[in-house]
């Protein structure tokens, strides 16, 4: 019996279609209903539906007015406020394609995406660094002044043609564009029960930024989608005071990232009554993290296994919850296997995790790389580089990255990027970058250089402020007096992981 598992496809996406239409289609028959709540200290910053609605179009207006065209690109360069994704939603409303990025990105990172998409405008908040490009900047005042404009008709167009651009890390060094259809948004759909468990009546609190993916589409996108309240705390909030924000606004189900649940349960965690579950993704989940969860507040957490290529598709849910120490199972519609060198592998073999290519949620490609995207393809399967097994009833376990990238609070990190940034410093001769175990629930990015002395890590680290976001800086540096090579002198990061793991008690 093979690794695969073909669940039928899912319903077809409409044609026409936009993604932005498709999320506010429940706005006309809810105007009044709170769409989105800022969750502040003492106070919320509330959207009903028809203003969230009325700003979208709004800005979509004012993008065209400024002579922007179908497929032109915008680069958003936005601070963690609800202008992300009012302004995400416009230029998706006007057939613009976004390219959403970290505010944490630094200039020469800005430089280099702007670069590669050749945006026609750049959307800007206050104190994000800029790219140096020539494109036209515009900032949050203008774009809030877009919010009372009259509302642009949505740009209604084939599923399959581009709606977004987003940026991964790859293991060649660079991050990587990834563009995805209109209908990723349809493909969604399959999350609300293979996933989410979600009704219209939820009230969804996301613990991320508005400018990452995973609050972008679990924390708005999907809520709005099928009717829901989203809940975003503030900029600025503590993690401990998460509790009692979904305590005092009655959140049904919360969702975070790994290292956000190990800090919510440094401290007790008063009851809220409301809560059904809670939801994981962005890093595999540490079961001592969830059965402490579990403990504490006596909702389970749900994972989900996904990637900027493609939005999870493998998941627990409430009527399915994923059997202990698996990432659970492919999601209603999704088709999947594991693939090894002659395709799928026997039940119980280790095999690359894949999704089969009709996946409505699979990328259209990687910008301008037609090459490199035939190269994540074997026949008819995108492989992931994730290692799995698949038992017999279809749960697959998770084995640990074929490759070397790395995961910082959910973001997915290449260690060549990282060791390049390294090997600028005049006193750092080579560099390897991996991920260390430190804790049985912890990791962090570290880096083992050599060089002719040690180092002030407080003078590297500043150094390298300048050059990588900040989730990308190690948070260790190790002097080695040379790096682990094998046979043909290629850097064996694993060796550096195990030897320091073991020798400090965490293998």
């Amino acid at each position: 019996m093979l690794s695969v598992i073909d669940l039928g496809p899912p319903p077809a996406c409409p044609a026409p279609f936009n993604l932005a239409a498709h999320v506010l289609a429940r706005a006309p028959a809810q105007p009044d209903k709170v769409a989105l709540a800022v969750l502040g200290a003492t106070r919320a910053e509330r959207w009903s539906y028809g203003r969230i609605e009325a700003a979208v179009r709004g800005t979509a207006t004012g993008l065209l007015a400024r002579g922007l065209v179908p497929g032109d690109r915008v680069l958003m360069r936005l601070g963690n406020t609800p202008d992300f994704p009012i302004t995400y939603l416009g230029c998706i409303a006007a057939g613009l394609i976004p390219v959403p990025t970290s505010a944490q990105l630094t200039t020469p990172e800005a430089t280099r995406i702007a670069n590669e998409t050749a945006p026609a405008l750049i959307v800007a908040g206050a104190g994000v660094p800029l790219p140096d490009h020539p494109a036209p900047v515009i900032d949050t005042s203008t774009l809030r002044g877009f919010h009372t404009l009259p509302p642009a008709d949505y740009a209604m167009g084939d599923p399959n043609r581009a709606a977004y651009i987003i940026y991964t890390s790859g293991t060649g060094g660079s991050p990587r564009a990834v563009v995805h259809a209109h209908r990723a948004v349809w493909a969604r759909r399959m999350m609300w029960d293979g996933w989410y468990g979600l009704h219209h009546d939820d009230r969804l609190l996301h613990a991320g930024a508005f400018n990452w993916t995973y609050t972008l589409g679990t924390g708005l996108m999907d809520p709005w989608a099928i009717g829901a309240t989203a809940l975003i705390p503030a900029p600025g909030t503590d993690a401990a005071t998460l509790p009692l924000l979904l305590k005092r606004h009655d959140a049904t189900i919360f969702a975070a990232a790994p290292g956000v649940y190990r800090q919510l349960l440094r401290s007790p965690i008063a009851s809220i009554p409301t809560l059904r579950h809670g939801l994981s993704a962005g890093e595999k989940l540490p079961e001592v993290t969830r059965t402490a969860w579990e403990t504490a507040t006596g909702t389970p957490i749900h994972e989900a296994y996904g990637m900027s290529e493609c939005s999870t598709f493998l998941s627990g849910c409430p009527t399915h919850p994923a059997p202990a120490g698996s990432l659970g199972q492919p999601q209603p519609g999704r088709h999947v296997a594991l693939i090894g060198p002659d395709g799928p592998v026997p039940i119980g073999d280790p095999g690359t995790i894949a999704v089969h290519r009709s996946d409505p949620g699979l990328m259209v490609g990687y910008l301008d790389q037609p090459h490199e995207t035939a190269s994540r393809y074997k026949g008819d399967w995108f492989l992931t580089g994730d290692v799995g097994r698949m038992t017999p009833d279809g749960a697959i376990t998770y084995e640990g990255r074929s490759d070397d990238m790395m995961n910082a609070g959910g973001y997915r990190v290449s260690p060549v990027e990282v060791e390049q940034a390294l090997t600028q410093h005049p006193d750092i001769h080579e560099a390897a970058a991996v991920e260390l175990r430190v804790k049985a629930d912890t990791t962090v990015i570290a880096a083992f250089y050599t060089g002719p002395a040690d180092l002030a890590e407080a003078e590297v680290a500043e150094f390298l402020s300048q050059r990588l976001a900040r989730y990308k800086c190690p948070r260790l540096f190790i002097r080695v007096d040379a790096l682990p090579r094998g046979a043909n002198n290629k850097l064996l990061r694993r060796a550096l992981r195990q030897n320091w793991e073991t020798a400090h008690g965490q293998a």
